[in-house]
């Protein structure tokens, strides 16, 4: 037998009552004191009267998670409501991954919204349509003193969720024939699928992604990473952001969570990469490999935070120095990247006329090709690259921070040290052999 609590159903019709008094009072604010529309809507907006109604017109509208309006909203055929709690557990992003906090959609006549907002108001975290689902014997009594009377609107308003009518798709709705079987020719190797729009999965990406890009949190993340500042919240990009719109000037006629993102629909870029190919040139009429690495966009970013960060003149602890040797070690993995860039060119090329640089530095980059050359010139291999290759990067990585900064000697031999020991490491992979 079920009990009634008589605090819990107190609760409960005065969160309907101030619902309602809500309702009435904006309606109120658009007439005149003498207007005789005002008793009319005092009378609408009684408890019993409008419950009445409202129970009369949930059938206009359908509680959902998966719509098919946003497919194409001449559409007319079946919409689901199917919490991710009923869904099998993948391991892709769906629908199952929203777990039970989740905002569901409603659709249909969007003169009936109201009812839908009246049955999203919650107590103690739940929904008065769950209640409704579960049956609630204190939400009855709050409904009405009529036992029958609200056992009659609950059951009214339980159908919100309930697909309208037998279940179908339509012309406009997307279909596909997806393969089941192995012939092809086999008409009866095929099932025949009617995908729909998650709506709350759409709801939920929309939410994330105007957090990440307008809150106030990320705002302050943003400008601490500019700032070359620690922020405990990551800074989230999305280049290539689409966004759909979807119902024109009337979102709502889409659905309720359509309407209030404005007919707002984001779609990430699922674009393939797009190969830039670039001609790799030898370095010829230089005297130094440093300045097209420089002009790397990567390196001029890092170099760019790195003197962003030591700018601010942060506190001398293990944590400041793990952070700048992060943007050290990702400056030597882009002049290592240059490097074998540079050694894929056919070898000999450092042997050119037009070769500019130091013996040191070709056979870093073109080992093949001055190895060959020494051998025909009876001349011994440079025996000093590793500590020359290093010193003419901390030399570099010095002066791109000297200004305003004051390096020397301990920088320099600290610089000298960490892409030491990164190439020695890559020696022992067998990345470099020289």
């Amino acid at each position: 037998m079920l009990t009634i609590s008589i605090n819990r159903q107190a609760e409960l019709r005065l969160l309907i009552s101030r619902f309602l008094k809500e309702r009435l009072e904006g309606k109120l604010e658009k007439l005149d004191p003498d207007d005789p529309k005002r008793a009319e809507l005092h009378q609408q907006f009684t408890s019993a009267t409008w419950l009445e109604d409202a129970a009369r017109r949930v059938a206009q509208i359908q509680a959902v998670t998966h719509s098919l309006k946003p497919i194409h909203p001449d559409a007319k055929g079946t919409s689901l409501y199917s919490p991710s709690s009923a869904l099998p557990g993948l391991s892709v992003v769906g629908s199952h991954c929203l777990g039970s906090d989740f905002e569901g959609d409603v659709v249909g006549n969007a003169a009936a919204l109201d009812v839908y907002k009246f049955l999203k108001l919650e107590h103690q975290g739940r929904s008065l349509l769950t209640l409704v689902i579960a049956n609630d014997a204190d939400l009855a009594a709050a409904l009405s003193d009529d036992l029958a009377q609200a056992e009659k609107w609950i059951a009214a308003f339980a159908t919100l969720t309930e697909p309208r009518g037998r279940l179908a798709s339509h012309t406009l709705a997307k279909q596909l024939y997806w393969p089941t079987g192995n012939d092809p020719h086999d008409d009866a190797s095929y099932h025949l699928l009617a995908p729909l729009y998650a709506t709350s999965l759409a709801h939920r990406v929309y939410q994330t992604i105007q957090d990440d890009r307008f809150s106030e949190e990320a705002k302050a993340a943003r400008q601490e990473k500019k700032d070359g500042a620690f922020s405990e919240r990551p800074v989230r990009e999305y280049p290539q952001l689409a966004v759909q719109q979807l119902g024109g000037t009337k979102p709502q006629n889409i659905s309720q969570l359509n309407s209030e993102r404005r007919g707002n629909n984001f779609l990430l870029a699922s674009l393939p990469p797009t190969w830039r190919s670039v001609d790799l040139k030898p370095l010829l009429g230089t005297e130094s490999i440093f300045p097209r690495y420089s002009r790397r966009a990567e390196v001029r970013r890092l170099v760019k935070e790195l003197l962003a960060f030591l700018k601010t003149d942060p506190a001398r602890k293990l944590e400041t120095r793990e952070r700048r040797d992060a943007w050290v070690n990702a400056l030597i993995d882009e002049f290592l990247q240059f490097s074998a860039e540079l050694r894929s060119l056919l070898p000999g090329w450092s042997q050119a006329q037009e070769c500019h640089l130091s013996s040191a530095d070709k056979h870093w980059l073109d080992p093949e090709g001055v190895a060959q050359a020494s051998a025909l010139s009876g001349l011994s291999l440079p025996t000093d690259t590793l500590e020359r290759i290093s010193g003419n990067f901390a030399n570099w990585l010095n002066g791109q921070l000297r200004d305003p900064l004051p390096m020397g000697d301990p920088e320099f031999l600290h610089w000298r040290k960490l892409i030491e020991a990164q190439i020695k490491a890559e020696e022992r992979e067998g990345c470099y052999d020289y």
